[in-house]
């Protein structure tokens, strides 16, 4: 099965627009104020214009209330939800739109618990576990702490160029999740970059089949 990707953190037309010809399936964008990746909704709006069907533009919150979730959603056409806080699976299931739950991976118990609590998720995205962060930190985790479970789950923390072959092989997720390492500046996409890294994966898979 080919590797899903999601290339998160975009905040302008020109990376969605290359991003999208290169064959990218997922768009992330960011909802939440402490992110040097934020966007706003109407920035957000604009920028979904550029992606075409099959293309899934993803909004990512951290915590936030039912009011801010609503308010992007009237302007914003997510196709789905990325949670990367505490929210319970009553209030992500809450808003008539499919969402996948971040989980920051300390140990085992942290992505079983979460996919007990959380049974209609469509996925589960794990990332390195930082006490002051909610992802975005170019780290990598420990894969080995993964347990085996049933639900599609997507890998990021930290992937690049020098471990992406390995995680895809060790791990075999469902997608992999990228923003810093194919950025020159936070926010702002390096072309060559995300050229390299969808090679990359693409690569793996044929390696893996």
């Amino acid at each position: 099965m080919r590797t899903r990707v999601k290339f998160c953190g975009l905040r302008r037309a020109e990376d969605v627009k290359l991003a999208v010809s290169m064959g990218v399936d997922a768009i992330g964008l960011v909802f939440y104020a402490g992110s040097k990746r934020a966007v706003e909704a109407s920035q957000a709006a604009e920028l979904c214009v550029h992606m075409p069907a099959f293309v899934t533009p993803v909004g990512l919150f951290v915590n936030p209330t039912a009011q801010q979730v609503e308010s992007v959603l009237t302007q914003v056409p997510l196709g789905l939800l990325q949670f990367h806080g505490e929210e319970e699976a009553d209030f992500c299931q809450s808003f008539g739109v499919p969402y996948i739950k971040a989980v920051r991976m300390r140990d085992s118990e942290r992505l079983l618990h979460a996919v007990s609590a959380h049974p209609l998720a469509r996925g589960f995205l794990v990332d390195a576990f930082n006490a002051q962060s909610h992802g975005g930190t170019g780290t990598s985790f420990d894969w080995s702490l993964l347990p085996e479970v049933d639900q599609p789950i997507i890998l990021a923390g930290g992937l690049g160029p020098d471990n992406l072959a390995q995680a895809i092989a060790q791990v075999q997720p469902y997608a992999v999740d990228v923003s810093s390492s194919i950025e020159s500046v936070p926010g702002v996409k390096d072309a060559d970059r995300m050229r390299a890294f969808l090679e990359q994966v693409r690569l793996a898979d044929q390696s893996n089949g």
